[in-house]
């Protein structure tokens, strides 16, 4: 695997549904507003496109709540595309929702068909290997089914461990580049990113941990200055897309979009 970490020539998202004042929380910091949820989503999509990259942009789905969530629902690898199998009951139909788009993209689809569960979340495709952390989300019967299938393909998967409290592996870290990743301490700490270059979010800004490198660019959440400040002086070209509505459903930067 080489820079195809980060270089893509598509992304899929789906705009937010009215129903998404019903999404699921961890905790509830306030009901989120869909017309300011609208306009963040809008810009995220520009932003991506302002790459060059071809950006299919999939319906509200009303029954789902949490559909525009979309990277829980598959794993875009060079080779093919892996249907999740997600953790949170209410989710789990909109894996046949994005089914078909997945196999009109591509030639292969695989998908993880239980009794484990697997959200892509968990997942950090790395230049090197594929991190999957285990969660409230992911369990280890899914972590094994997804391992035959992305072995099959010649990637080497590695189980980590998400910490206590935080419900993706990649609530608390995301890809800068195919050796470098931005984390949280408390993610760091557990030692799972030995032998990649690491940089930390600032003290009091670990709810910008998750970003998303998008070939020329690193869009992270907006209103964390000193760690925006971090990734310009380590030579990132960061965008600061709002994510506060997001957040209220414990969403972020990658949670938005399949790239491939």
């Amino acid at each position: 695997m080489t820079d195809s970490t980060y270089q893509f020539t598509r992304a899929i998202t789906r705009r937010p549904a009215a129903s998404v004042v019903n999404g699921l929380r961890a905790e509830d910091i306030g009901t989120p507003d869909l017309e300011q949820m609208l306009k963040d989503h809008a810009h995220y999509v520009a932003t991506l496109k302002s790459t060059g990259a071809d950006v299919i942009e999939l319906p509200p789905l009303d029954g789902f709540p949490d559909a525009l969530f979309v990277e829980d629902t598959a794993l875009c690898l060079p080779k093919g595309a892996v249907l999740m199998r997600p953790g949170a009951p209410s989710r789990m139909g909109e894996v046949a929702q994005m089914a078909p788009t997945l196999r009109s993209t591509y030639s292969e689809v695989r998908e993880i068909t239980g009794p484990g569960h697997i959200e892509g979340g968990d997942i950090l495709v790395t230049g090197r290997e594929i991190l999957v952390g285990r969660s409230a989300r992911t369990d280890a019967e899914g972590v094994r089914e997804l391992t035959a299938i992305v072995s099959d393909w010649g990637y080497r998967l590695r189980e980590v461990f998400t910490p206590e409290g935080v419900l993706h592996f990649k609530t608390d870290c995301s890809l800068l580049d195919g050796e470098t990743i931005l984390s949280t301490e408390r993610l760091d700490a557990s030692g799972c990113f030995e032998g990649y270059r690491v940089i930390h979010t600032a003290p009091g800004e670990e709810a910008c941990a998750n970003t998303i490198r998008f070939n020329n660019l690193v869009l992270m959440p907006a209103g964390f200055p000193k760690t925006a400040d971090i990734l310009g002086k380590a030579g990132f070209e960061v965008v600061e897309i709002n994510n506060g509505e997001c957040a209220k459903l414990d969403g972020g930067m990658s949670c938005l979009s399949l790239r491939f």
